[in-house]
């Protein structure tokens, strides 16, 4: 009983590390977010156009593809209970609420997160392994300012953008569906579409895009900052990363959408 009591003991120390150093990671590019520019350098704005160009544009494509079909395959399954009750026509609002609300934003954020968030840890990870990162505070060159920072501006800003484009992917997938499979009037989707679509369910799916991006770039960079062990450790690492993510989306989705449900915002 003892040893069992131990294992759990050295566990949970162990994920209170973590998150301690994990929360001191944020905090600390927090800080050179809003109060670094006041005392060094400001950070430079080709660098996280570079960042916002990679994580951003690059990956309109797979955003796109991903929540189009996803829009086909959710129009299809609801009309097929939809038009049990005689009710096809209401598959555009049933698509168009649910895409904005919550797929949307959470397919494109795992999207996100297993593209990004595993690019991220794989270059901090190779970084720490080649001793790149303790050249830097050789060189007094603050690696959190250096690397993090850039990261989390350029996905926080792109991430709302790629989300907007999945929802309009989704409502396209489901018109799709709608007009040239059930034979609904192009016409009447597309005000079915719109009727019920309210602006809260425009701005819950947004603001839950800010959130997921900052967890994606600070888990892929803790973990990136934190990879020893070489190639080996990159390997395991960027798979921790994405796992991770991928767990802290999921989690991150059911408290906002829970606040914003009993909240009544």
């Amino acid at each position: 009983m003892l040893n069992i009591f131990e294992k759990i003991g050295i566990r949970v120390q162990g994920w209170i590390h973590i998150t301690t150093e994990f929360l001191n990671l944020l905090f600390e590019t927090l800080y050179w977010i809003f109060l670094g520019p006041f005392k060094d350098k400001p950070i430079k704005r080709p660098t996280v156009f570079e960042q916002m160009v990679f994580m951003g544009a690059s990956s309109i494509v797979i955003v796109f593809f991903v929540t189009l079909f996803t829009g086909v395959v959710l129009a299809m399954q609801s009309a097929y209970q939809l038009s049990k009750m005689g009710a096809v026509m209401y598959v555009a609002s049933l698509v168009s609420v649910s895409v904005c609300r919550e797929l949307g934003p959470v397919l494109t954020a795992l999207v996100l997160a297993g593209r990004i968030g595993a690019a991220i840890t794989a270059e901090l990870g190779s970084m720490k392994v080649n001793e790149q990162i303790e050249a830097l505070d050789v060189m007094a060159i603050n690696p959190v300012r250096f690397l993090v920072v850039p990261k989390l501006l350029a996905l926080f800003f792109m991430l709302p953008c790629l989300t907007v484009i999945g929802d309009l992917s989704g409502i396209i997938g489901g018109y799709i569906i709608g007009v040239f499979n059930l034979k609904i009037n192009a016409a009447l989707y597309v005000q079915t579409t719109f009727k019920y679509l309210t602006l809260k369910d425009i701005y819950t799916g947004l603001s839950k895009s800010f959130v997921f991006a900052i967890i994606i770039v600070m888990v892929g960079c803790y973990q990136g900052l934190r990879t020893k062990g070489g190639a080996v450790g990159v390997g395991k690492a960027t798979t921790v990363s994405v796992v991770t993510s991928f767990i802290l989306i999921i989690v991150a989705d059911c408290v906002i959408t829970g606040f914003y449900y009993f909240s009544n915002l």
